[in-house]
Parts: structure tokens; C-alpha cells; sequence
């Protein structure tokens, strides 16, 4: 190792604010800085401009440390991504500025394949709990059963959409309860 800090290490000793929030923050920009060449602004879901205002709110001393990002051009959704935003955005728990750009980063890294805490940069499940129990309190409240979050997500979006998601009248008689609900187990993805 070099001995140089992490890009998580280095947004946190040039952070401000709220110290878990700043935390989630460097999380998410660590582990999107480590899918380069894919643009930050592309990991993340956020434009250029709010990707500065995140960095201006937590992260003033590192606003340099976006110098060198591509025109706003890598923002593309995925196909579920808005709606999956919207969800969020209409269970805001304050309507705070941060919630919307963890709107963004949360839909854009529900499309990942891992879990949700995984594909956030958290350190573990009960970090990505306090988060949308923190950001998303009429939303996370309604995962009374404590449902891994990228499938309750997809849940509540079919049934806005009046759609049927399981074949099992109920979760205790389904096959697939362990998929849904079983510990998200694994190691956290580390960051460059």
C-alpha cells in the first residue's frame, strides 16, 4: 500500500456535517470512484451539479477532487430507476436537500448486483437501516418484516402498479422466504 488514505479516508478528514450522513456520502463516492473508467456522476445517479452540491455540503476541502469529471453526460437511467427514485422521493423523511441526491444514489445502486449495503460502500446491513429509517421514515416503516430492501423496493413498486409479485398468497407459505428475507451475508466491497 502506498500510504496514501483512501478516497473514503480522504472525504472524511475533509468533511463537515453530520457525521453519519458524511459517512453514508463516502461510502457511496468511494465505492463509485472504484468502478472507474465508469464516470462518478454514472455510479452515483446524480448530475455534475449535484454531485457539487453534495461534495460543498460534506465535503468542502475535497471539492477539488472532482476536477477531472466528464461532461454530464452518464446519467442514464435504467429502465426502473425513476420510478424507484419517486418512491423514494415521495417518502422523504424531511425533504431535506440530502435525501433527494440519496434518492438518486440509492436507485441508481439498487441496480447493482449485490446488496444493497454492499453496493452502497456500507460497512453492513444495519448502517443502510438507519439510513432509510434516518432519509425514508414512511418508507422503511412499512418493511415491518424486515425484508432484504432491493425486493421490498421492487414489491412496493408492483403493487403501485397493481401488480401481482408472488405467486404464494402470503410470505410464510412462499418457497422463496429465504430469498426475500434470509441474512444479506457477505464480505462489504472494498474501495481503491
Amino acid at each position: 500500500m502506498s500510504g496514501q488514505p483512501s478516497a473514503y479516508g480522504r472525504l472524511m478528514e475533509a468533511g463537515t456535517g453530520d457525521p453519519f450522513d458524511r459517512h453514508v456520502f463516502a461510502c457511496a463516492v468511494a465505492i463509485g470512484l472504484g468502478e472507474a473508467p465508469t464516470p462518478l456522476t454514472a455510479a452515483l445517479g446524480l448530475s455534475i451539479d449535484d454531485l457539487v452540491a453534495v461534495f460543498a455540503a460534506y465535503f468542502p476541502r475535497a471539492v477539488p477532487m472532482l476536477a477531472d469529471l466528464p461532461p454530464d453526460d452518464a446519467t442514464t437511467d435504467a429502465p426502473e430507476e425513476p420510478d424507484l427514485r419517486a418512491l423514494l422521493l415521495d417518502h422523504r423523511s424531511e425533504g431535506a436537500p440530502a435525501e433527494t441526491a440519496l434518492a438518486a444514489i440509492v436507485a441508481r445502486r439498487s441496480c447493482r448486483s449485490n446488496h444493497l449495503w454492499q453496493d452502497m460502500g456500507l460497512f453492513d446491513r444495519k448502517e443502510l437501516n438507519r439510513l432509510l429509517h434516518r432519509h425514508f421514515r414512511p418508507l422503511a416503516a412499512q418493511n415491518i418484516n424486515d425484508m432484504k430492501w432491493k425486493k421490498f423496493f421492487y414489491r412496493k413498486l408492483c403493487e403501485q402498479d397493481g401488480l401481482l409479485v408472488c405467486r404464494s398468497p402470503n410470505c410464510d407459505v412462499c418457497a422463496d422466504k429465504a430469498h426475500c428475507f434470509g441474512p444479506e451475508t457477505g464480505d462489504r466491497l472494498t474501495w481503491g
